[in-house]
């Protein structure tokens, strides 16, 4: 039984816990540092909590002394931090996180790790750079590669048509910071809400727009080698608008903890929203223009006797997948790991990334 640790008490950390703990193979500690959040853990024998400041450098580190990895569920803005404890502590590294700049100082502590330093573990970027990754693989000569995520409500009754269901901070942060992607063969800085598309699935209207983070290190490895590639967001129609005219004109990017205050206040939280994946990807193959997408709907469910949200089950269930590709040997076990590395194949035919199966993806996880 391997011992691992979780930063975070929150929506997906907890998720996390349960699914590691419920598999019979971990024995799990969450550190947070509110001891009501703490409480909300489910009681199981293979969960531990414990109360910690994590900007306690030092703490943190003789934390995770003697586990074998430590999984961040915190905030963007925390990362960092726990990345550098891993590296102190010897601990393998693996994270959630979109920020970008918090993923080049990840890949800069596992220059000469004698660990696995594996960021961006979650939905977008995480599974999706799987995908997009495993589909630009069938080509010859990649042209355009398009990766669209949405977690949504499934009944939005409010005028930006949104329930929060993750982390507000990341919403927030991807909303506000440029967004990498390459045009016409150059890579490039666009702006986030900016370049908005509409589309029909299944008969319901949604619109996409550029959030930064959600390709990952995807930029990096198809540089030279694609001639577009951007990730957008999916919302239902009308929500960029308004959210431009908070960040914009009303200035509330320079404010960002009153944004926060907002929209916590303001919105409510939901268990009732499906998680949308779409990839589009054109190339060349055999001498043939030829396109190939992949779309896929999750939904909430179950997760050991307590229903969880779609992106919690996505999200956490896309950690707990590749913590156990490395558990088993099936990833490389130092230095930086990008998810692209990870085979779909491999992904998909593991116990937490069957939630990711076409059919029966919402029950799964039960």
């Amino acid at each position: 039984m391997q011992n691992i640790a979780i930063i975070g008490a929150g929506k997906i950390g907890s998720t996390i816990a349960d699914l590691l703990a419920g598999c019979g193979d971990y024995a799990v500690e969450v550190f947070d540092r509110s001891p009501a959040q703490l409480a909300l853990l489910n009681t199981h024998a293979a969960i531990g909590a414990r109360v910690l400041d994590i900007s306690d450098a030092d703490a943190l580190a003789d934390a995770l002394s003697g586990k074998f990895a430590v999984l961040s569920a915190a905030p963007y803005h925390l990362t960092t931090l726990v990345a550098e404890a891993a590296k102190a502590s010897g601990a393998h590294y693996l994270d959630l996180t979109e920020d970008v700049a918090s993923t080049r100082r990840v890949k800069q502590l596992a220059v000469d790790a004698t660990t696995a330093f594996i960021p961006q573990c979650g939905l977008a970027p995480g599974f999706i750079t799987i995908i997009a990754s495993a589909l630009a693989n069938n080509f010859d000569e990649l042209l355009d590669v398009r990766l669209r995520v949405g977690a949504l409500p499934k009944f939005p009754s409010n005028a930006l048509n949104y329930n929060l269901t993750w982390s507000t901070d990341g919403v927030i942060n991807e909303y506000c910071e440029p967004c990498e992607a390459i045009v016409n063969g150059r890579l490039t800085e666009t702006m986030a809400l900016e370049e908005c598309e509409e589309f029909s699935l299944d008969g319901v209207h949604y619109e996409a727009f550029n959030t930064s983070g959600g390709l990952g290190t995807l930029c990096d490895t198809l540089a030279g080698k694609v001639r577009n590639l951007n990730y957008r967001t999916i919302r239902y129609p009308g929500h960029a608008a308004i959210m431009k005219a908070l960040l914009n004109d009303l200035g509330l990017r320079h404010r960002r903890e009153m944004l926060k205050d907002i929209l916590e206040n303001a919105l409510p939280a939901t268990l009732q929203d499906v998680v949308i994946v779409f990839v589009t990807v054109s190339g060349m193959k055999a001498g043939r223009l030829v396109q190939e997408t992949y779309v896929n709907k999750v939904y909430a469910a179950a997760v050991g006797g307590e229903m969880r949200s779609a992106i919690q089950i996505t999200t956490a269930a896309g950690i707990c997948a590749v913590l156990d590709l490395l558990a088993a040997g099936k990833l490389p076990d130092h230095g930086f790991v990008r998810q692209e590395d990870i085979g779909l194949d491999l992904f998909l035919a593991n116990r937490f990334g069957r939630v990711y199966a076409l059919e029966g993806a919402a029950s799964a996880a039960a």
